[in-house]
């Protein structure tokens, strides 16, 4: 999880309809975002965003100041190059969530739809917890979203970890409230099913 080679090397190889966790639109983040936000200005973090679209239907909104950070720099070029001028409008930040420099208490919304559960080593996790509790502001809203009990073993060729609701809350404990979980059914572009678990606290 921890190389930034591995991931360039997906997204220099592979264009970014052909990897597994595509979605022409993270509709089930999206609408919890929006839902989340209301019509209040938010500031957002997706957390391993890479080429995602999820920041292009934020922008559309106009009122999210965004930020994405991804450990691999051509994942967030793709997005860059795809969004064209409107790419100014976004922080684009380059690193391993579990050792990078985040501003404190910056974020009203922290979203994360398929980085947690590549976290394997129980230190990894507490340093992730341990950014989120620095960088998301009292009150904030952690949505975080990872294979579910019948989720796959492995993704990208590397081992990944599978959640039960409970279990995923669990990870990030007591300042955590749990508001809410829900299930997706991903269709990969190879055709496969995936089963992701969202979980949508609030930090006290």
């Amino acid at each position: 999880m921890n190389d930034q080679s591995h991931w360039d090397r997906v997204y220099t190889t592979r264009s970014p309809q052909e990897v597994s966790w595509f979605q022409p639109h993270a509709q089930q983040s999206l609408d919890l975002i929006r839902r989340i936000s209301g019509d209040r200005p938010s500031h957002v973090i997706d957390v391993g965003g890479g080429a995602s679209t999820l920041v292009d239907d934020l922008l559309q909104l106009e009122q999210f100041d965004l930020s994405v950070l991804d450990i691999s720099s051509a994942a967030l070029d793709v997005a860059r190059q795809r969004l064209g001028a409107s790419a100014s409008r976004v922080h684009w930040l380059v690193g391993d969530i579990t050792r990078a420099t985040l501003p404190a208490k910056a974020f009203d919304i922290w979203h994360d739809r398929a980085v947690f559960h590549f976290l394997t080593d129980p230190a990894q996790r507490e340093a992730y917890v341990s950014q989120v509790r620095r960088a998301v502001r009292p009150g904030g809203h952690v949505i975080v979203a990872a294979f579910g009990p019948d989720g796959p073993l492995q993704c990208s060729g590397l081992p990944v970890m599978r959640y039960a609701p409970d279990a995923l809350h669990a990870e990030f404990g007591g300042a955590f409230e749990l508001l809410e979980h829900m299930t997706e059914s991903h269709h990969t572009p190879g055709g496969a099913i995936q089963q992701f678990v969202y979980c949508h606290c609030v930090m006290h």
